[in-house]
């Protein structure tokens, strides 16, 4: 049951899905929440202050690899998709979804500028009987600290006038098997009526919503599950290297540990972390916890050992050099297979094929790298020094006139049996060539 009156105008126009829904940010996750929105019959408006990706979504194209130019143009025929820069028009969204970038700057210290200029923008048109929430991943209480003050300055009253709520996203971009309509939303409100609004409408656009206690609350749900991935990919990093001193497989003991139908969970370890959760989540909530005097050393340690991949990448690759080529690093010709920071997508966000490109030049070696699915790197605030770089052709003579090639990212379209035949070296840190039968005695795991 919803009090305010405005709640209940909002209430009635989800029930007939004439609600217009605004997203702010049409990225790896705004993209397709528009998508699955647009698909349930709602108008959509999708927000981005890139005005290239703007006239390519108008155009009925996509700009994301697993998202499809039939899907975005499937969207625009409809009649019920468009996208703007004009961030003035968000007074014509009754709800407006918040999913932009919360990286963390140099210091681990959480960014949240990209969401306080986003809340500033949507105080300048919000209206009576809008909801706001916010996807973004953050530290519990961004919503209520940072967010409602801002929204609040006009005049209006959460609760009364406008609503606000969180729900995190929880995308897995590249896995077919859970799109978003599939994936359950958690949803916190400030408020029963914003809770009550914000579970209506995810309740007609995925399976399931599942209402949590407060939006500090959702905001936790989201960090939890990325840390327990960070901590239990830290385990089994730590593992690798332990194991590896001791000649043992950490491969093979993880299946057929993973035999056990209880009391165990499958991670795999790999040459650091990438993309925008895992690497950076964990760190909103020990930069948190410090306010409330509390040391969060299991997350601190996790993201330590995780951080230090790339460098046990980089030596045992010296190492295999040596022993199979009598060669160093400096000096050596590496192709890098794979810059995106995980398998069959295009996304290089915080990639660790970046910073072992860095390393590998900075020990002197001429690298190259090859993607299917990123034919140049672009500039990024980390690794301004490989903007420009682009991915050489697959070519299996090229490829044997280098002195090793470095498996960072598995992608299934790659002949990794030809690279094996092909390669004079070949460090793989997936154990990609073992999933798909390439064999010889030129293969390192690592």
């Amino acid at each position: 049951m919803v009090a305010s009156e405005h709640g209940r105008e909002l209430l009635d126009l989800i029930g007939k899905r004439r609600a217009r829904v605004g997203i702010v940010g049409m990225g790896y996750v705004g993209l397709p929440l528009a998508a699955t929105i647009a698909n349930c019959s709602y108008p959509v408006i999708g927000f981005d202050v890139d005005v290239a990706k703007v006239d390519q979504l108008n155009a009925g194209r996509s700009y994301i690899n697993h998202l499809s130019d039939e899907l975005v143009g499937g969207m625009r025929h409809s009649g019920r998709f468009e996208a703007t820069a004009d961030f003035a028009r968000m007074g014509e969204a009754d709800l407006i979804l918040i999913c932009v970038p919360t990286p963390l700057n140099r210091h681990r210290k959480p960014d949240l500028s990209y969401v306080e200029r986003t809340t500033e923008a949507v105080a300048r048109t919000l209206r009576p009987g809008q909801l706001i929430v916010l996807e973004s991943t953050t530290y519990p209480g961004t919503t209520r600290e940072l967010m409602l003050p801002i929204l609040e300055t006009g005049g209006l009253v959460s609760g009364k006038d406008f609503f606000l709520a969180y729900s995190p996203e929880r995308q897995d971009p590249g896995n077919p098997s859970f799109g978003t309509a599939m994936i359950p939303k958690i949803v916190g409100g400030e408020g029963a009526d914003a809770l009550a609004l914000a579970m209506e409408f995810y309740g007609s656009v995925v399976t399931r919503a599942i209402p949590v206690s407060s939006t500090a609350t959702a905001e936790a749900v989201k960090l939890t599950e990325n840390i327990f991935r960070s901590v239990n990919i830290a385990l089994v990093n730590e593992l690798k290297v332990i194991y590896g001193a001791m000649g043992i497989d950490v491969w093979e003991v993880i299946e057929a540990a993973k035999t056990k139908p209880f009391g165990f969970m499958p991670f795999y370890p790999g040459p650091g972390l990438g993309g925008h959760c895992i690497p950076i989540d964990p760190f909103y909530l020990s930069w948190k916890a410090r306010e409330y005097g509390v040391a969060a050393r299991f997350i601190e340690l996790a993201g330590e050992i995780n951080t230090l991949m790339p460098q046990f990448v980089i030596d045992r690759l010296a190492l295999a050099l040596d022993g199979q080529a009598r060669k160093g690093v400096n000096g050596s010709r590496i192709l890098v297979l794979g810059l995106a920071y995980k398998r069959n997508v295009d996304d290089l966000r915080e990639s660790p094929s970046l910073v072992l490109m860095e390393m590998l030049k900075q020990r002197g070696a001429e690298v190259d790298y090859h993607d299917p699915y990123i034919a140049e790197v672009m500039r990024t605030r980390e690794h301004p020094k490989l903007a420009g770089m682009r991915s050489v052709p697959w070519d299996l003579e090229a490829i044997s006139q280098y002195d090793a090639v470095l498996i960072v990212t598995d992608h299934d379209s790659v002949d990794y049996p030809g690279l094996v035949a092909a390669a004079k070296l070949v460090v793989d840190t997936r154990n990609v060539c073992a999933r798909t039968g390439a064999t010889g005695p030129n293969i390192v795991k690592c």
